[in-house]
């Protein structure tokens, strides 16, 4: 499948890929995530249409914890829901994904990666934000350059609408979100093709609504809360396999090689290197030379 070569940095590439499977938008600009919010501001202020034929709604709060918030209602009454955010942001919104993910609610989360402030603030790069949320229940995905995040971003968002698992969908703040290069660009039919519509009306079917009330919210005791805790297992086992599915699906639509975990390389390696983010294509270079010299 040819696709359309365009150039721009990660956070296009992001913002390109999620606003076709966006319809609402909660937003509060942190650098270096600032950029993804704002391209889609500005298409959904142009009229452009995401894959099921709306603009997109864009809601921009007081603080990350307000745009948390405005993701977690906006998804509990059916729409789906985005947002962009990064370091100290995302930190904030951590009460929200512990209710998101615990009520199974198809969301993706663009995160440029960056360093969290403690002793100082300090704009560049770690993963120290994103693995402050490992144990909020959502997946985590991670990409190395703009056409990765390009690619992968579709990934992340299929595999939440299938699996109801919300995701981490980061990338290395300035490094990647920032980072220009010509890459290829999704067209929305195939995205539309490839995306599970049958659950995208299940989940509309579980929105809240007066017609068939529900309850949500409660209080429970240790007994029922923990049984209740691992009922979500089964979906949370399933992920890897869905994400495999539609890396396999976005293999076959572009010919490249994703997998849950890629291995670059000689076969008979003695030492290996595992990494994710930015440092993976520095990685291939390094091992390309090393090994042109016999190791």
């Amino acid at each position: 499948m040819a696709r359309k070569m365009k150039t721009m940095d990660g956070n296009n590439a992001a913002a390109h890929v999620s606003y076709a499977f966006t319809e609402v938008a909660g937003i509060y600009p942190i650098t270096p995530s600032s950029p993804m919010a704002d391209y889609v501001d500005q298409w959904s202020a142009q009229g452009l249409k995401n894959i099921f034929g709306t603009t997109v709604k864009v809601a921009e709060m007081q603080s990350e914890a307000g745009a948390a918030g405005t993701v977690h209602g906006s998804l509990a009454a059916g729409a789906l829901t985005t947002t962009y955010t990064a370091s100290q942001g995302l930190l904030l919104m951590i009460p929200n994904m512990y209710k998101i993910a615990g009520e199974l609610l198809p969301t993706v989360f663009h995160v440029s990666a960056r360093c969290v402030a403690s002793h100082a603030l300090n704009i560049f790069g770690d993963h120290s934000d994103v693995y402050a949320c490992r144990q909020t229940g959502f997946a985590m995905l991670a990409e190395t350059n703009p056409q990765e995040v390009m690619d992968l971003g579709a990934v992340a968002h299929l595999a939440a609408i299938k699996g109801r698992v919300p995701f981490i969908n980061f990338f290395d703040g300035f490094r990647t979100s920032h980072e220009i290069q010509k890459i290829e660009v999704w067209d929305y039919e195939d995205l539309k093709e490839m995306c599970d519509m049958d659950a995208v009306a299940a989940f509309r079917q579980r929105a809240l609504n007066p017609e068939h009330p529900v309850m949500r919210g409660s209080h429970e005791n240790g007994d029922i809360f923990f049984q209740h805790r691992e009922a979500c297992n089964s979906y949370y086992e399933a992920v890897p396999g869905i994400v495999e599915e539609y890396m396999n699906k976005v293999n076959a639509k572009l010919g490249t090689d994703y997998k849950l975990f890629n291995y670059y390389g000689a076969p008979d390696a003695d030492r290996v290197i595992v990494a994710m983010g930015s440092i993976c294509d520095v990685a291939e270079e390094v091992i390309d030379y090393l090994t042109a010299q016999g190791e």
